[in-house]
């Protein structure tokens, strides 16, 4: 992204206090992310002290069920947990806005194939549904942006047929048809970039669903047990008794993680479509 397209998406979000909120919610894990090895006090793979050690200035979060340390795993899962829900949003949103483009520019037999599909998977019920592609896949992040992305996309399909229906009768669309342009160019280079904007708050928003899925799945135990993400820690928290033994602080640190960062991406998400939908605009 240039500098003008940086400064560009920034401009909506630091005139709002929602948006800034947002924007802080969102460094945290994504400072934890880029540079675990520099905030991380532990590796978080090693048994550093005694199992199920309260928090204390040495453990701030205290230790799990083998002695590793708890911050040190909340650190390290930021990677995995933002990069499963940042590409699902991604893939989620490109496929989705493939099937809208081409639904609604074509229209016709087209579009009632494409919108049947959709509205079908609609219909899904998704969590059993992913539940069961996961069992077949098997464990793994890589699948589980997969699984996400098939389950995901017919809401955004929705979203961008309807805006490509309004925007393919306007008059620029016209004369590029005119002059000889093929739909491929004209879906492309005519109307995606009108839609452009609003696709940067769908990444947003589905980030939000694709990080809460994956600690869902994760939870169920359907991630990827050796890796640390958010997820997994609950999971090996619930397996590990922790509830039971009283340690809320390893289920409390990375549920109030996702939460933080879901509201992060929700929050920017929720000011970009304000921003640029006109209809959703309190100004």
């Amino acid at each position: 992204m240039s500098e003008s397209g940086i400064l560009q998406f920034l401009n909506p979000l630091l005139k709002s206090g929602t948006g800034i909120v947002g924007l802080i919610l969102i460094v945290i894990p994504l400072a934890m992310a880029l540079f675990p090895q520099y905030i991380a006090p532990y590796d978080p793979y090693k048994r550093v002290a005694r199992p199920f050690q309260q928090p204390s200035l040495v453990h701030p979060l205290g230790t799990n069920d083998i002695g590793q340390d708890i911050l040190s795993e909340l650190i390290y899962g930021a990677r995995i947990s933002l990069f499963v829900g940042v590409i699902a949003a991604l893939a989620t949103v490109a496929l989705g806005s493939l099937v809208g483009l081409i639904a609604g520019y074509y229209g016709g037999l087209v579009d009632e194939a494409l919108m049947s599909v959709t509205d079908t998977m609609l219909l899904i019920p998704i969590l059993p549904f992913m539940m069961l592609f996961s069992t077949f896949m098997g464990r793994g992040y890589i699948n589980i942006v997969i699984v996400i992305t098939i389950f995901a996309w017919p809401g955004v399909a929705r979203y961008v047929r309807a805006q490509v229906v309004a925007l393919k009768t306007q008059p620029y669309v016209e004369a590029a048809r005119a002059v000889g342009a093929g739909a491929a160019r004209i879906i492309f280079k005519h109307l995606l970039p009108q839609i452009a904007p609003t696709l940067a708050a769908l990444i947003m928003l589905r980030a939000c669903a694709s990080m809460i899925a994956e600690a869902a799945l994760s939870f169920l135990g359907f991630g990827d047990p050796i890796q640390k993400s958010w997820g997994t820690m609950i999971y090996w928290a619930r397996r590990s008794g922790a509830i039971t033994s009283g340690a809320w602080w390893w289920i409390t640190a990375p549920g109030l993680m996702i939460t933080m960062t879901v509201l992060g991406f929700a929050h920017i998400g929720y000011i970009l479509e304000e921003y640029y939908n006109p209809r959703l605009r309190r100004y």
